[in-house]
């Protein structure tokens, strides 16, 4: 019997036993892969579904991303955020980028035996993609105010979302000096409000918008 990611159940009930047994397929994926080449450390395949599921999905508790909108997942790794969004939200196109050849590889394989139809898996960097995107997802690839340049023009300027197009990221720690130096505008949800694991005391997900962007509605 596959081991259920008992506190991703109970912090989602609402989302259907499909979605959960999806997710605890990446899991296993995730681990097998993992086993061949570094996508986690090792030190954490024993809390997998904590540090590394869970954490993703904290950014299901900011938005839920709608039909039809397209989220970039920047320096993806073994799939973190992107693949665990994207069971959540079928109807969400997902686009998958990291620069190491072999991640990308393995994240290819665990979407084809998933059978998740809502993804897409490029190597290469986020200045290669073409721009068009409602949201950007990341976990703590480098500084906030390195990245944001990463992904200059990348956003669409149409927003169809309750809150204006731009990052989440996340990302744990003192980051007041990095989002300063970013110039972005931005708002620090902590995850604890969310999840009540002492894992998650020092954890936030990071919404940044563009300066000067406003509803046009």
């Amino acid at each position: 019997m596959v081991k259920r990611l008992e506190r991703v159940r109970a912090y989602f009930p609402e989302v259907s036993d499909e979605k959960h047994e999806k997710l605890e397929a990446y899991r296993d994926l995730l681990l097998q892969w993992n086993e061949r080449i570094n996508l986690i450390s090792r030190k954490d395949v024993d809390n997998i579904e904590l540090h590394h599921i869970l954490h993703s999905l904290a950014i299901a508790k900011i938005i839920s991303f709608l039909p039809d909108s397209r989220v970039l997942d920047v320096g993806t790794g073994g799939g973190l955020p992107g693949i665990p969004l994207a069971i959540l939200f079928p109807e969400t196109e997902f686009v998958l980028i990291d620069r190491i050849g072999k991640k990308v590889d393995a994240v290819k394989s665990m979407i084809a035996d998933l059978k998740i139809s809502n993804v897409s898996v490029i190597k290469g960097h986020a200045a290669d993609v073409e721009p068009g995107f409602d949201f950007i997802v990341s976990r703590a690839v480098t500084r906030l105010n390195e990245f944001t340049p990463w992904i200059k023009g990348k956003l669409s300027k149409t927003d169809k979302h309750p809150i204006l197009n731009g990052i989440l990221y996340l990302k744990g720690g003192e980051i007041e000096e990095e989002l300063l130096a970013s110039k972005w505008n931005s708002q620090i949800t902590p995850i604890s409000d969310f999840f009540s694991e002492d894992f998650f005391q020092t954890k936030n997900v990071v919404y940044l918008k563009q300066p000067g962007r406003v509803r046009k509605d």
